[in-house]
């Protein structure tokens, strides 16, 4: 048996409480090395004289480890726990001194694991109304424009031309409003916009001004308008926070740049020297962009200056939650606030952090929800385009992106193929319509809540920024005919969401002959889904599926 890959931590994604009185324990051990494997447990204080025994299954294989999990409902939440495991020759034991052959349950208070009190503050609650969203994200200046009595002197590209890094295309927050029931008919419930607040930018990301909505996207009554309009259709709106950095325009830094130590805010910034200076980019920014400073948000009047900011559209626009940008550079303190004061606000506003990489210690509890999944959308890059995956390697990867983290973060994981920042999907998949159908069925079936980018649905195609950030294209998207097979597809993925709840089952990911499948298996039946993504026609699970081909299965019958 390997030893040293057996792994076990105890208060993480390896042992953590999903009510008052369950638990989750997962353990680690090297791929195909060990039989079975089991939990024995009792309340720590009486583990020396009494135990009990349950076996843990086989929930995840991956290219290098296999993961064995179990719940268990407790009467005294005060664990002891050890692992007993079976390579098929000999039993061993795995405790807090690691691997033995023998154990001895009276001196188990040296070195048994525990998880030592189930207290309600450490339980991470789902936001329920996540399990059966599907988002559909806007970068609003691209959308659709439906003010038509605004100032239009800044629009300098006619809707429809490739998009330049200065170029303004028109779109507002009421054009948004008009197409709610498109947006309603792909079956989306939840929109997630880009920021929507004062900045000279068609982006919005450096902001002058966050108690203003810019006003080549409106005004604050067009904001409340839209949100109105969106939770009468069953719609939840996320805004997009930009508290990692602001514009150089903002009063604040103004202010500093005239004064320097002697202004109020000298120390909202990081400074190095007497007042900031763009030639000598002697203040830290956003990357290398010296119109972007960075919060000090080590600074309490900072933080207490960006939270406020977080609550006022909660409390008087009624928005269900925020994404952040760049909050993997923000500090966890910060985010321990913010959540804090989130939470008060709205118990069910959503927190979506914008980290690209392993975010798990974001991921405890005390400050995200979720992420954006950006793991994933790799994922399905290398399956999907590169073919750098195949089925087997692609079930391997997408087991250990659900071994990063709790059970309860996995199904609130914000789940996309692109967006603002990245290559066009479709593009990358040279535009194969088959291949972006296949993978919107992964992304509304794996465990998660699934995105689109706003014209994933009329096969928008479109490279790097700015590229991704075409003008939807209206006409297009209003050929009933030319796009029925896509729409239909989105509308039946998000019906399953609804019909289904999709977290609460089983899910295992595994291939076989060469076909990638997903299989959830809950109460109300077994939903599965199997993608062929190569040029020959392959059995699996006693069927046929077509070359490039993909089926999804409820209660063993076939409707997509």
């Amino acid at each position: 048996m390997n030893r040293y890959a057996i792994q076990h931590i105890v208060d993480s994604s390896y042992c953590f409480p999903v009510s008052g009185n369950e638990i989750v324990l997962r353990l680690r051990a090297a791929k195909d090395d060990i039989r079975s494997a089991e939990v024995i447990y009792e309340s720590k204080y009486v583990f020396g004289t009494s135990q009990r025994t349950a076996r843990m299954e086989k929930t995840n294989i991956c290219g290098l480890y296999d993961y064995f999990s179990i719940k268990l409902r407790l009467d005294d939440t005060r664990l002891a726990y050890v692992f007993r495991v079976d390579d098929g020759q000999q039993k061993y034991f795995f405790s807090e001194d690691g691997v033995s052959e023998q154990y001895d349950y009276s001196l188990g208070y040296y070195n048994f694991f525990q998880y030592p009190y189930i207290n309600s503050a450490d339980i991470m609650e789902c936001v329920d109304w996540m399990k059966k969203a599907s988002f559909y994200q806007i970068f609003v200046d691209r959308f659709n424009i439906g003010k038509t009595d605004k100032d239009m002197s800044y629009i300098n590209c006619k809707w429809g031309d490739l998009p330049t890094p200065k170029t303004f295309a028109g779109g507002d927050l009421k054009g948004i409003t008009r197409k709610l029931d498109y947006i309603r008919s792909l079956g989306c419930n939840a929109i997630y916009l880009t920021p929507v607040f004062a900045s000279k930018s068609n982006h919005k990301y450096d902001i002058r001004d966050y108690y203003r909505v810019d006003e080549q996207f409106g005004d604050e009554n067009d904001l409340k308008e839209l949100v109105d309009a969106a939770h009468e259709k069953g719609i939840r709106i996320l805004l997009d926070a930009v508290f990692n950095h602001c514009s150089e325009d903002i009063m604040q830094f103004r202010d500093v740049a005239e004064k320097g130590k002697a202004s109020p805010y000298y120390d909202w910034f990081i400074i190095y020297g007497d007042k900031p200076e763009r030639h000598k980019k002697n203040y830290e920014t956003f990357g290398d962009c010296s119109y972007m400073p960075k919060w000090n948000t080590s600074n309490q009047e900072v933080s207490r200056y960006l939270i406020d900011i977080a609550v006022y559209y909660i409390e008087k626009f009624d928005i269900d939650g925020w994404r952040l940008d760049v909050s993997d550079e923000v500090s966890h303190d910060f985010w321990r606030s913010f959540r804090k004061a989130v939470k008060r606000a709205k118990k069910d506003a959503v927190i979506i952090g914008e980290n690209w990489h392993d975010a798990y210690s974001n991921l405890r509890g005390d400050q995200y929800d979720s992420i954006m999944n950006y793991a994933f959308s790799k994922a399905c890059l290398d399956y999907f385009a590169s073919g750098k995956h195949d089925a087997q390697n692609m079930a391997w990867k997408l087991n250990e992106l659900l071994m990063r983290n709790s059970d309860t973060v996995n199904n609130m994981m914000l789940n996309l193929l692109d967006s603002h920042d990245t290559h066009r999907f479709y593009s990358m998949v040279g535009e194969d319509r088959e291949k972006v159908k296949a993978a919107l069925c992964l992304l509304y079936l794996y465990p998660g809540t699934p995105c689109i980018y706003y014209g994933t649905e009329i096969m928008t195609p479109g490279g790097y920024d700015p590229d991704s950030r075409r003008c939807m294209d209206w006409e297009k998207a209003d050929d009933a005919a030319a796009y029925a097979d896509v729409f239909e597809l989105l509308q039946k993925l998000s019906g399953l969401r609804q019909k289904y709840d999709l977290a609460s089952g089983k899910v295992s990911i595994y291939s076989q002959n060469n076909v990638f499948i997903l299989k959830n298996t809950l109460d109300g039946g077994i939903i599965e889904l199997f993608i062929n993504n190569t040029d020959e026609a392959a059995f699996a699970e006693g069927f046929e599926i077509g070359a490039h081909g993909y089926v999804v299965r409820v209660n063993g019958g076939e409707i997509i």
